[in-house]
């Protein structure tokens, strides 16, 4: 009896004084293991006669339900201390606000927000899409919209060509969608109404100017097709976008080799408080450039000039985003710069619509 009070009160004693689960561990191997002072007792009763293991047995199945009622004990203690610990040193501030969902973290790049807007606007006068390849031919970048031999825009400093191939013809990164214009017309029979958003490449680069930029242009072709149609396309195209009750215009007659007449076309805006807003005020922005078909074109492509005729126009994307959002340097738009994105980007879920809205 003696000999196991004094083992248990031992055997507690270090149980309780164990700092951590690995010092409680090796005091319960030490006593429950195989070779452990409390397992080594119990081997003992086998040997023991029937009066001793009665009185005996008892006691040492109780030693041994104790201690062990102890280590779970004291493990119960360690792993809430070590919870209380853990909670003090990683306390979150629940001040803070939630973070976004991953789906909605994301940012819309200002131009695909544009393009959108754009698509948009034009499907809701019964436009649809046209796209093309960026690489181009010369006849089709130049030729057949009335470029002839020796025109500036044919030059080194202006265009990108490519190395000739096996033919020795030399293919060019388009410097306008205007071969979509003539993909089309090929392809399809009048009445024709498209847009033809896209990537155009020139060599030039400024503050306002990138060797790689975007640019909408559109076509329509039928038998009645006038000016009068085109200023109307442009005035809702102006007031939609730039989200105005009225917008004014002028027209300036200008040059383009595929059009003809061909005017550059201003609309009303004020420059107070050096911002620019539009549907107001006494001042003047030239926007795009537009025009009647030239014949030249339309011939160019198997058709009659004096059974059709048609109008185009194409803006610079990027310069309109530019004016709409307020953004100073057409440069970052291309810089991959997450904190210029985050702070001009649209929420993805944010889609353009006329009847939702095309800013959100």
């Amino acid at each position: 009896m003696t000999d196991l009070d004094s083992l248990e009160r031992d055997l507690l004693a270090e149980i309780s004084a164990a700092s951590d689960e690995a010092a409680l561990d090796a005091v319960r191997v030490a006593a429950l293991g195989k070779k452990g002072s409390v397992s080594e007792l119990l081997k003992t009763l086998g040997a023991m006669t029937p009066g001793e293991r009665k009185e005996r047995g008892p006691l040492i199945n109780g030693l041994r339900d104790r201690v062990q009622g102890a280590v779970t004990a004291r493990k119960a203690e360690l792993a809430e201390a070590a919870l209380e610990a853990r909670l003090a040193s990683e306390r979150v501030d629940v001040t803070l606000p939630v973070r976004e969902a991953p789906e909605v973290r994301g940012r819309i790049h200002p131009i695909s927000q544009v393009i959108d807007e754009i698509t948009a606007i034009f499907a809701d006068m019964g436009f649809s899409v046209a796209e093309g390849p960026d690489i181009e031919t010369d006849e089709l970048n130049f030729t057949a919209l009335n470029f002839p031999p020796g025109h500036p825009a044919r030059e080194m400093h202006d265009t990108f060509f490519l190395a000739p191939d096996r033919d020795g013809k030399r293919k060019v990164l388009r410097t306008h969608t205007s071969p979509v214009q003539i993909r089309t017309m090929r392809a399809q029979t009048p009445p024709i109404r498209v847009i033809i958003p896209g990537r155009t490449y020139r060599h030039d680069s400024d503050q306002t100017h990138t060797p790689m930029f975007h640019q909408v242009e559109g076509l329509v072709i039928d038998t009645a097709a006038n000016i009068a149609n085109l200023k109307w396309v442009l005035e809702e195209f102006c007031k939609a976008f730039f989200e105005v009750e009225g917008v004014k215009m002028r027209f300036r007659p200008s040059f383009f080799p595929f059009t003809e007449p061909s005017a550059e076309v201003d609309i009303q805006c004020s420059r107070k408080g050096g911002e620019i807003r539009f549907g107001e005020g006494d001042d003047w922005l030239e926007i795009l450039g537009c025009g009647m078909v030239h014949p030249n074109v339309l011939r160019n492509c198997g058709l009659d000039p004096d059974v059709v005729q048609g109008f185009a126009f194409g803006v610079g994307i990027d310069r309109i985003a530019m004016l709409k959002y307020g953004m100073p340097d057409l440069r970052p738009f291309f810089e991959a710069d997450v904190r210029w994105l985050d702070h001009y980007g649209f929420r993805p879920l944010d889609v353009p619509s006329l009847v939702g809205g095309l800013t959100g």
